[in-house]
């Protein structure tokens, strides 16, 4: 079965942070982080509504600037999300630019911030025509954990210390729906632009004989539809399962609260990506610097119970030794040692 969701690294391990995850049938994507983004294509980087930002350090957040360069000009809504202080920082980007002529502008950026703390999130509004300049204060909502909530997925998230506040982030797919190509051939259906409304509708639990309606072109080109129950057609086209979990975890130093916040998060992720900056042997430093261990990473992982385990963001001062950071992380996952 083909999972919705099929996230990457945008960089190698000892480069820039950042997790890409685009939408199976759809030409949407979510990204984990704002470094250096130009291994993405501006069709990929285009994608993007939803933006999650662990913490401002410079790898983890260089990438805005250029996100904003290609948006700008559009017409598109943007979402970005961050730790203490976000808001602030993003408006000191936002305002080292002249935008004196952005008004003459056929199209409208609209990116809207959301600031994470302990027990609330801000949320504030920047558009171009305004030249990012917001007009009111930031609206407040109590933070409970989720982030962002929609038909088939969820995005929550904990705070974590890495002497600063960490975003540590995990993306549910509530179920997955997977279209049987056998059952779309007995109904003499062809794929195309309908699935993708097919499963909006499958997700938006409509009542069981709630219409639907499939329309597509033919090998001809000629316009061809069907009627159908939702039901009728969700049995015959769709496999339903359980949904993917993607949890991923940049810098955090292994303090108990840090790993029980993670395995909290991570519990039975179907892929974990998370930090090992340094090996177990150089603790002392790992702690100084407020990172993980590979070790601790794995760990983290046998304890959540996840599928698949992948360390990054490793320190370069291992550079040419990633094979150790891994070793070490997967035997600390598979053996508990």
């Amino acid at each position: 079965m083909k999972p919705s969701f099929h996230p990457k690294l945008i960089n190698d391990s000892f480069s820039d942070p950042g997790l890409f995850i685009p939408f199976l049938f759809e030409k949407r994507a979510l990204l984990f982080d704002l470094g250096d983004l130009s291994k993405l294509s501006a069709r990929d980087l285009l994608k993007i509504s939803h933006v999650f930002v662990t913490h401002t350090h410079m790898d983890h957040f260089i990438g805005f600037d250029a996100l904003l360069r290609l948006l700008l000009g559009r017409d598109k809504e943007i979402y970005l999300f961050g730790p203490s202080d976000f808001i602030q920082k993003v408006e000191a980007k936002l305002s080292s630019y002249t935008w004196n002529l952005i008004e003459n502008y056929e199209n409208t950026l609209s990116i809207y911030v959301t600031e994470i703390k302990k027990e609330t999130m801000l949320t504030q509004r920047y558009v171009s025509r305004e030249r990012f300049k917001p007009a009111e204060d930031p609206q407040e909502f109590p933070f409970t954990g989720n982030l962002l909530s929609e038909e088939h997925f969820s995005v929550d998230a904990v705070i974590l210390d890495h002497k600063i506040d960490c975003i540590g982030l995990t993306l549910k797919e509530h179920f997955s729906i997977n279209i049987i190509k056998e059952g779309l051939n007995e109904l003499g259906l062809e794929v195309g632009p309908w699935l993708r409304e097919f499963k909006k509708a499958v997700y938006g639990q409509g009542t069981s004989e709630k219409n639907f309606t499939v329309v597509w072109k033919d090998k001809d080109k000629r316009a061809r539809e069907k009627d159908f129950t939702l039901c009728d057609l969700k049995e015959k086209i769709a496999m339903i399962s359980p949904g993917q979990k993607i949890t991923y975890l940049a810098d955090m130093i292994g303090s108990p609260e840090n790993i029980t916040k993670a395995v909290d998060l991570a519990q039975d992720s179907n892929t974990l990506f998370i930090e090992a900056a340094f090996l177990d042997k150089d603790k002392d430093m790992a702690q100084r610097k407020y990172h993980l261990t590979a070790k601790e990473a794995g760990l983290v992982a046998r304890k959540a119970k996840v599928k698949e385990l992948i360390p990054f963001h490793f320190s370069p001062r291992y550079f040419g030794q990633e094979n150790k950071l891994i070793q070490e992380a997967m035997t600390a996952f598979r053996s508990g040692k």
